[in-house]
Parts: C-alpha cells; structure tokens; sequence
C-alpha cells in the first residue's frame, strides 16, 4: 500500500478522533449541521511550523487565533506550533492544562493561607475549574457564620456541585465560614467579584439551612410510607421492601462477626430512609451522609449513626471501606441484595453496560469482606441473599454461582493494582477458597512463594502430575500401599510427603499459608528424583495404581492452599 504524505492524513484522522469522543449532549449551533461540545469558532492546524490546509468540525484551518475575550480579543497569528503556548500566554489565555492547574492550585493554597484555612481541592474539582478557565484568578470570600449550624456536608457540596467553589476547612477538617472563587478574569475591582460570589451562594445555604430544620422536626421512621411508594426496581419491589431484605440479612451476617443482630437490623431499617428526606432530595450527594446525621440529631445510638453515614463506602475507586463493623456489616448486605436482585431478575452487567453500577457494588462488597477480615462464607453469603429475592422464575443457585464468578472477576482488577500477576490469582481462584478473606491471605502466601527458587520445579511437576493423572485413563485411589513402595526415590518421595502433609495441614488449619507453602518446597528433590528414576505408567497394574495414588496424595497437598499448575514460572 503507498503511503501518504502526513500533512494530507492530518485533517481526516482529527475529525474521525472529534467524531469518537464520548460527548453526551453534543449541541449545534448556527445554520450548522456539524454537533460538537460546545461551538467552533476558529481552527488552527499546524504540522511544526507548517500550517495543514483542511476542514475540521466544518471550520476552514487557518493560522489566526484569539486571546481572552476581554484582556485580548484582537486576532493573533501563530507562526511556529512551538511559540504557541507562550503567544497565548500574553494574550491572558493559559492553554497548557497542566500550568492552568498548577496555577489555581497555587492561588488557591495563597488565598486559603490567607483567611487562616485549608483549602479543600479534590483533583475532580481541580479538573473542573481549570477547564472552565482561560486565565485563572483565585478570590477568597466568606459567608455568615450562623449557616456552619447546617451539616457542613450540605454546604460543602453546594459550594463544590453548583457553584464550583472551593471550600475553606481549619486544621481539623471543619468547615470554616470562607471559601474561594475562581474567576476567569483579572478585575480591577476583586471586591465586587467577592461580592458577587457571596450574593450567589447564600440562596443556597438559606435552602439548605431550611431543609435541614424542617427535616429534623420528624424521625427517619416517619419516612417509611414515603419510602414504601418509592420504586426499588419495578420487578422488586418498592425501597421499603429492599431496607426490609437488608435488614434480615444483615441480622443473619452480624450474628455471625459478633455484632448485635437486632441493632444491626434497626439500622437497616433505617438507611434509606434519608432518600424521602428534603435535603437529599435536593442533594442526591448527600444519601447516606444525611441519615447518619440525622439520626444523631436524633437520638439514635453512636454505632447506628456512624453505619449510616458509612455503609455507601467505598463509593468510589480508592475510597476507605466502611469505618465501624456495624456499617460494614450494613454495607455487605446492602450490596448483597443489590446484586443478588438484579442478578436475579436477569440484569446483569453486558459490555460495557451497567446502569446499576453492578461492578463498582460488587468490587465495594469484595474489598469490605476483605479488608475488613470479615471470615463470611462467600458462598453461602449470595445463596441468602439471592433466596430473599421473591417472584421466582429463576435457578437461585445457578444465580448464585454466577454473581460468585462475577464477583471474583472484579478482584482481577484490583490486585493487578497491586502488581500481583494474573496467574497468581488464577492458581488461588481454581481452589475456590471459602471466604474472600481466606482468598486474599492464600493469594498474598502464593505470591511471595513464587518468588522462592524452589516454586518453578514445584510448579512443573505439579502440572506434570495433573497431565498424568488426567491420562491415567483408570481409577485413582485414595490411599498409598506402603508394601508395594520400592526403595530409592518412589519410598524417599512418600517418607517426605507423609512428613510434609502432616505439617502443612497444621499450617492450613491456621492459615499460616506462606508457611505451608515454604514447608511443602523441600519436596523440590524428592519429586524431580521420582520424575527422573521412577516410571509411573509401569507395566504392573498395582506399581502403577499405587504410584498414581502417591502423586494424588502430592497434588491435594498442594491443592489445599493453591493450584500451583497455574504459576508461570518459566522464565
């Protein structure tokens, strides 16, 4: 195939890149027919200092381009692709996203500094002023004291969610009565701008102050007959009959980590009853944060509070778990019913598709068993969960089978993060380990395990002994004949194995995994002067089947901690 020049393949591959961007209300604008993220009013196109003839979003490419509107509307040329970062930068426009951040960040930490605060800039709401300005200008202000009596929860987020400004916390993380404004201009008048942002933002706390009064002149149980006529799901019910599915399995999980059965049920009873509330009606955000604070308010116990302001966590990637065993507890049931209902109606995640956020449930519930060392069978867990679900039509343990695999998925992910090797958790996931906690420890033991000289003889010959075993085409049986045992290496691998499976078992039977494993690798020699001296497949029947029971024996020594055929050791 001849090639092209790249100035001439320049124009097509822009516009086939513009057109796959995920843009989810591209708008249109003039007589236009071409949708973009907002309107195009110039296109400059340079290969180096060469300027590319062609058409992007149906703009002509040209080599003028303009300052900030106000500091400097007047066209500029750009002249070399090198010059034009700094060209813009006279002309009041940071086109560099990465100098646009730092300077806000560095004008915000000034201005907080300034008024004796910390400013609180989540990398989220960095990303989002910086790319809502051209020339970034940090502007300190305040509001009344009187409002910090409203949760600071509610405040913080209709500062950060509708108005993009940048809370002013003290040294303790409490909100302090000054936040921060970033404006796209360099006024000659800062205080009017001030004014400005303090007139916009006390509506909202006003709103908020008031939700948050009206809502405390009732208890959370008062909302139960709102709840009841809020819709779960269609084919599950209302959000009334999901608390109640939560509740009783949070009374059968915290019966079973030492956790009060019936308070662990009241604040299941309790956790969504915050969705009727005014203030989460306003501030969706704030579900869960609300009802932990309200029930406080309240009068409800410290630990039921805490579990309702917690049990949503981890709600994002890399968020903490649940701080108190009683919102972990309410979380893993919580997601349990989550996931073992919509599996059960058939809406399982497809692709890249998934409206109930499935994924990011399952992987929340995953790390909360784990790092919460929650010893719950896991299998038994989704089996309870699943059988709560009424309507039937379904296979509740074929449901079950397949939101375990689902589940086990979404760890993939998240020890790859921390650099363990697939086959690593291929060799852990073979032997179905009961509990994702017994999971994690196996898996932990398995990786440093390989890392020792022994592991890739192991390995092989474990992986040799299934291939013989599968091909032995007879049956195996349990037991090894000590009488048909001949001296050299067959009596030598059994005298070792015996001692080895006695010791491992101890190790096993209190999770001592690495232990076990490291006790299992003096058996290195023992096997690779079988392999090497002793024919298995011998031509006498009872040589043979006792062999093939001897190597049995190994391989379930191995396979009570992990599948080490799995390893991938080889280089």
């Amino acid at each position: 195939r001849v090639g092209a020049a790249t100035r001439e393949l320049l124009p097509g591959a822009i516009n086939n890149a513009l057109a796959r961007l995920p843009i989810g209300k591209p708008m249109r604008w003039g007589a236009r027919d071409i949708a973009f993220v907002r309107p195009v009013h110039w296109v400059v196109l340079m290969y180096g200092d060469t300027h590319v003839p062609g058409e992007i979003l149906g703009m002509v490419t040209g080599l003028l381009t303009r300052g900030h509107r106000f500091h400097h509307p007047e066209p500029l040329r750009v002249t070399t692709s090198a010059g034009y970062v700094d060209l813009l930068r006279g002309a009041r426009v940071l086109a560099d996203p990465a100098e646009r951040r730092a300077s806000i960040r560095s004008q915000v930490e000034v201005e907080a500094l300034r008024v004796g605060g910390i400013a609180h800039l989540p990398d989220a709401l960095l990303d989002e002023v910086s790319n809502l300005t051209e020339w970034p200008q940090a502007i300190a202000c305040s509001f009344e004291r009187d409002f910090l009596r409203v949760p600071q929860e509610a405040l913080m987020t209709t500062m950060v969610v509708n108005q993009r400004f940048i809370p002013v916390c003290d040294a303790q993380g409490r909100l302090t009565e000054h936040f921060i404004g970033i404006a796209n201009i360099e006024s000659r008048d800062r205080a009017e701008i001030r004014r400005g942002y303090e007139r916009v933002i006390r509506p909202r706390f006003a709103d908020a102050r008031f939700f948050f009064e009206q809502d405390l002149k009732s208890p959370l149980m008062a909302h139960r007959d709102a709840l009841s006529r809020m819709t779960f799901q269609q084919r599950l019910g209302s959000l009334w009959d999901k608390s109640l599915r939560v509740a009783e399995l949070a009374r059968t999980i915290a019966g079973r980590v030492g956790v009060d059965a019936a308070r662990a049920a009241h604040a299941a009873s309790l956790s969504r009853m915050d969705l009727a509330t005014r203030m989460v009606g306003e501030f969706p955000e704030l579900q869960g944060t609300m009802g932990g604070r309200y029930a406080a308010e309240q009068g409800e116990p410290d630990d039921v509070a805490q579990a309702l302001g917690d049990f949503y966590a981890p709600r994002a990637s890399g968020d903490p778990i649940a701080r108190t065993r009683l919102g972990q507890v309410l979380g893993v049931a919580d997601r349990a019913d989550t996931l073992a209902a919509f599996f059960a109606i058939g809406q399982k995640p497809s692709g890249s598709k998934d409206p109930f956020s499935l994924r990011r449930g399952a992987l929340g519930l995953a790390r909360t068993l784990i790092e919460a060392e929650l010893p719950l069978n896991l299998d038994g867990l989704l089996r309870e969960a699943v059988e709560q679900i009424t309507g039937g039509g379904f296979d509740a343990r074929a449901v079950a089978e397949s939101l375990r695999e689902f589940i086990i998925e979404r760890l993939r992910g998240y020890y790859t993060e921390q650099g363990i090797a697939q086959d690593r958790f291929n060799a852990v996931a073979s032997v179905r380990p009961p509990t994702l906690l017994d999971f994690d420890r196996r898996l932990r033991a398995l990786d440093a395990f390989a890392r020792q000289p022994e592991a890739a003889s192991l390995a092989a010959a474990h992986k040799r002994i299934g291939n013989l075993l599968r091909k032995a085409g007879e049956p195996i049986r349990d037991g090894v004949d000590p009488n048909l045992l001949e001296q050299g290496p067959e009596s030598v691998l059994a005298a070792a194995l015996a001692l080895s499976i006695d010791a491992t078992a101890a190790r096993v039977a209190a999770h001592d995994y690495l232990g076990a494993l490291t006790g299992l690798a003096p058996l290195q020699q023992p096997v690779d002067e079988f392999f090497d001296g002793v024919m298995v497949m011998s031509d006498d029947p009872a040589l043979r089947a006792n062999r093939l029971a001897l190597l049995a024996q190994l391989r379930r020594a191995f396979l009570t901690i992990a599948d080490i055929a799995e390893l991938d050791l080889a280089s």
